[in-house]
């Protein structure tokens, strides 16, 4: 089928034939593209938008056919959650806990802990219903049923969240395994220690504790110092080694105890040379090796992995590390592997590998998931393909037969090999009866979770199955054939339908309608015609409305839009005829045309047939320049100054009570012919013949504004005349400098001073200024002092509020008081005190004002050769001294980059004030561009000296600040007391650089 744009084109082709008056309805049914053939299957990849007869790649592909039952749901089957016969159960993930699930899982094939777990007492379990309200609580009982889920739960996994709580572990933080390790069995050590059964109070010693001993030998006496101590784990050096006999080796070697680090021997009662050794005496059923890969970087201060290969056997004989008792058994089976997967201490994921102590298959605990090896052999695998690329790959090492290598191996668990027996009960361990019920209690929830879950599969199946049957007829309805009745239904509508996911809702056609209530013909795209049996059971199904039929085709906007595309096609064939008649002369009376409308009349049109051919629904297709243009669619053609005013054709002639413009500058006189041709695209466009008279009123206040602005520039020369010096600021009394020849000043605003300046330069824009708000609360730098003449102009010619004078006592009071006068001439001390500590408190109290900080240091290189020759001159030497030096290209190494967003140069202003404070004498190298620091007066001088910390790079205790020759010491104090002004330079001279001394002041 043909794209879209060519079939809206093709729909709308015949209109350069056929006049609006002349169009009937086969016109009408060529613009709706009823016509159109209709798309057979196949010959589309998509719908195609622009045919409302393609019924093709709606969503019918998933209904026609066979379809499978599983395809009308999307719940999984409850029985892929269900435990596997003769499978283990696995822990789910909480975040970052599978760490906690690797040490639970090989925990739990520990045959001898489990059992004796099991028999520990749980008198809450005993005496509570465990039906229906009893919750573990400790950890032991935490522990105890959550072996009893793994052992006995018809679940795949389960989840540990309650144990997990009970630990108070962060399950979005990954913890050190190791550390983890020894934590819980010392935990769990203290909790069986409270058992009434001795059997019980020593479980953990019994299963993985083991002794050995730090002898010290003093060289000089010989004399022998065991210290006891007990281990539940081997913690093995593995940095440097190959295989696990050298990392035992490497933990039983014997250590020189010399120099600084001798021995106090008691026998001797002195510091004596020794050796020390490890010693182990005995060793647990359950020996667990930790391989030390985590180990603390000193350069970098964190923990890194070591991934160094480490080769260790199935059968480790601990005979020849054993000192003494040679009874004891010493020949251990591997029986569970530890996995950390990844290159960084801090992530990674954790896999344990553990044998069944029942069957001797080797099974992988991955979280949820649980694979069982192959051959009843420990294959580490993919284990050993680390997460993140190593910088120094090194090759697998080969092993012998009975070996295993691995580069990602944190623990080792060996036990010690038992004699073969036919005794089951030895691997048997029996769930008791009160943990039995717990389990059963969860397993019963498990199946009524299942059962809920297939009757919602079913349902869903069925669902899917009557839709299936719906969709097959109705899709072989749905195509209208030539010469039957149709209706129009919504192309989204019937995507939804047959999308199974979304739930049907009623036929909507509202949105498709135009302003006369029927099919609008730019809607038909996104419509469907469909035959109205299939209409009539859609809709008796569904519901909705309104019905479209083939009586709802718009006659209206058929021909509106037959007259629009007529005209656009006239458009450029009338812009050249009106080009070309509007340079010729009048003959007869014409019409008044904006100029700006003249110049850009083709884009106004033009604009304006596109809004009528694309109106909306509840437009009624406005034409005649009332469309709401605006300034920014008028392109470049309009003059600078008319866009935000001109929005139709013909408005800028319009004055603002609707009469024609008094403007003649701005309008042109167009012929008859032009205006006629014009108002064929703007039939409401306001009209003016030649002899109308311009807006009366317009023209009365163009007089009146005249007459205004002649008695403004009297008024304004007038009081020039009279207040020259103040118009000039010439000869104005200070504070500072008490006139002689007079008492009493008169205050007004500044701000009336400058109105009244503007006033005098400026007539014809600014406002004559007729009173002066005088406010007794005037701050000082905010007034103007008159003399007594000036104020007696001021009092004639302008209305004051309120008179004010100052006299010698400084004191601001209406006239018409008794004043005070002074027989001095001069102010009085006091009165000029007050002023200038006013002044300088102004000054000190501000907000968000800007000081600039400039780091420098002495230069003795810089010294030297701007050092005078002997034969120079005093004056060349004094100027070579005064030369600034270059800032270009000199770095700061401790500066931070991070400042250079904040940093500014300085001006030549800048840096002769920071040469004069520095001193002349010395030679200072700038080393970095200054930096603007925003602070406020109440600010204290320390966080000041933290935001110089930032930018320099500088510790607080290495800066040296100064401020106009003075130490910035007091830390506490605020930048206002200190005398910090904006645009203040305070000098920053590190203390680890010979400073100089400012010069006294």
């Amino acid at each position: 089928m043909a794209p879209r744009l060519q079939l809206e084109k093709a729909a709308w082709r015949w209109v350069e034939m056929v006049k609006p008056e002349e169009i009937r309805r086969e016109h009408i049914e060529l613009a709706y593209r009823v016509n159109v053939p209709a798309c057979k299957r196949g010959a589309c990849r998509r719908n195609c938008k622009g045919n409302p007869n393609c019924l093709v790649g709606i969503g019918e592909q998933a209904w026609l056919g066979e379809i499978d039952e599983n395809a009308f749901h999307n719940i999984d089957d409850p029985n892929s959650e269900r435990r596997d016969k003769n499978t283990f159960v696995g822990l789910t993930n909480l975040g970052a806990t599978c760490y906690v699930n690797t040490f639970l899982q090989v925990w739990f094939h520990n045959l001898e802990l489990r059992r004796s777990l099991y028999l520990c007492q749980n008198s809450r379990a005993q005496e509570h219903n465990v039906d229906s309200d009893y919750e573990p609580q400790s950890i032991c009982e935490h522990l105890q049923y959550l072996f009893a889920l793994l052992q006995n739960s018809n679940r795949r996994y389960i989840d540990p969240s309650g144990l997990v709580k009970a630990l108070g572990l962060d399950t979005g933080q990954q913890q050190d395994a190791q550390e983890f390790s020894k934590l819980f069995l010392s935990l769990l050590e203290e909790t069986l220690s409270k058992q009434k059964s001795p059997s019980l109070q020593n479980v953990i010693q019994q299963q993985f504790c083991g002794q050995f001993s730090y002898v010290t030998v003093c060289n000089q006496c010989g004399r022998a110092s065991p210290l006891l101590s007990r281990f539940y784990e081997l913690e093995l050096n593995i940095q440097g080694h190959k295989n696990l006999t050298e990392c035992v080796t490497e933990f039983l070697k014997e250590e020189k105890l010399d120099g600084d680090n001798r021995y106090f021997c008691e026998s001797c009662q002195s510091k004596q040379s020794a050796t020390r050794r490890i010693r182990l005496h005995s060793l647990p059923p359950t020996l667990n090796l930790q391989l030390m890969r985590f180990v603390f970087d000193r350069q970098s201060g964190h923990k890194k992995k070591l991934n160094t290969f480490i080769s260790f056997p199935e059968q480790l004989d601990m005979g020849p590390f054993l000192d003494g008792k040679p009874d004891q058994k010493c020949v251990y089976e591997l029986s569970a592997v530890l996995i950390h997967r990844g290159v960084s201490a801090y992530s990674g994921h954790y896999i344990a590998h553990v044998k069944d102590a029942c069957t001797s298959d080797w099974y992988k605990f991955n979280d949820e998931e649980i694979e069982k090896m192959e051959g009843k052999k420990l294959q580490l695998g993919i284990e050993e393909d680390i997460a993140e690329t190593v910088k120094s790959q090194t090759r697998k090492p080969k092993c012998s037969k009975g070996y295993h290598c691995s580069r990602n191996a944190y623990m080792l668990v060996y036990k010690v090999q038992q004699e073969e027996s036919s005794d089951s009960s030895r691997t048997k361990v029996e769930v008791p009866a009160f943990l039995q019920k717990l389990v059963d209690r969860d397993n019963h929830k498990f199946e009524e979770w299942c059962s809920e879950m297939a009757d919602m599969r079913k349902q869903s199946v069925d669902k899917g199955k009557a839709k299936h049957e719906e969709v097959k007829e109705l899709y072989e309805l749905l195509p209208a054939k030539d010469g039957q009745l149709y209706e129009f239904i919504p192309l989204e509508w019937l995507k939804k339908w047959l999308d199974d996911s979304i739930a049907t809702k009623e036929i909507d056609n509202s949105l498709f309608l135009c302003s006369h209530g029927k099919l609008h013909p730019d809607k038909v795209g996104e419509a469907k015609r469909v035959s109205l049996r299939a209409a009539q059971l859609l809709y008796q199904r569904y519901g909705g409305g309104p019905r479209l039929d083939g009586s709802s085709l718009c006659n209206e906007c058929v021909g509106q839009r037959c007259r629009v595309l007529r005209l656009k096609n006239q458009l450029n064939e009338d812009y050249r005829e009106v080009t070309t008649l509007l340079k010729r002369p009048l003959s007869d009376g014409g019409f008044w045309v904006g100029k700006a409308s003249l110049r850009s009349w083709r884009q106004l049109a033009l604009e304006q047939l596109e809004e009528d051919e694309h109106e909306t629904k509840h437009s009624n297709g406005q034409t005649n320049g009332q469309g709401p243009h605006t300034a920014s669619k008028f392109g470049s053609e309009l003059p600078e100054g008319t866009e935000e005013e001109m929005k139709t054709f013909n408005e800028d002639i319009l004055c603002s009570h609707g009469g024609l413009s008094i403007l003649e500058a701005e309008r042109k006189l167009v012929s008859s012919e032009v205006w006629t041709k014009l108002r064929v695209y703007f039939p409401k466009a306001p009209e003016f013949t030649q002899n109308q008279e311009p807006c009366p009123q317009c023209l009365m206040l163009e007089q009146e504004e005249k007459d205004n602005e002649a008695i403004s520039k009297m008024m304004a020369l007038d009081q020039k005349n009279q207040l020259l010096n103040l118009f000039q600021e010439k000869n104005r009394p200070t504070l500072t400098k008490w006139p002689q020849s007079t008492d009493v000043l008169y205050i007004v605003p500044l701000f009336f001073v400058d109105e009244w300046r503007k006033f005098i330069r400026c007539v014809s824009v600014k406002a004559a200024v007729l009173l002066v708000c005088n406010v007794v609360c005037l701050p000082l730098h905010s007034i103007a002092l008159l003399w007594p003449s000036e104020w007696e102009v001021i009092s004639r010619l302008f209305i004051v509020d309120q008179p004010i004078s100052i006299h010698c006592s400084c004191q601001a009071t209406p006239t018409g008081s008794t004043p005070q006068y002074s027989t001095q001439p001069e102010l009085c001390w006091e009165c000029r005190e007050g002023f200038i500590f006013q002044q300088q408190r102004d000054l000190r109290e501000y907000t968000q004002a800007t000081i600039y900080i400039r780091k420098v240091i002495e230069d003795k290189t810089m010294i030297k050769e701007a050092g005078p020759e002997p034969n120079a001159s005093s004056s060349e030497a004094e100027e070579e001294r005064e030369e600034p030096p270059k800032m270009d290209g000199v770095k700061d190494p401790d500066f931070s980059q991070a400042a250079d967003r904040n940093a500014c140069r300085f001006t030549n202003n800048h840096l002769a004030f920071m040469k004069h404070q520095l001193g002349r004498a010395h030679v200072l190298q700038v080393v970095c561009v200054c930096v603007c620091v925003c602070i406020l007066h109440s600010q204290g001088c320390f966080n000041c000296v933290l935001q110089i910390m930032h930018a320099f790079s500088v510790a607080p205790f290495d800066q040296n600040l100064s401020i106009n020759g003075k130490c910035l010491t007091d830390d506490s104090a605020t930048l206002g007391s200190l005398g910090v002004i904006p645009e203040s330079i305070i000098c920053l001279k590190p203390l680890n650089i010979t400073p100089c001394d400012p010069p006294e002041t």
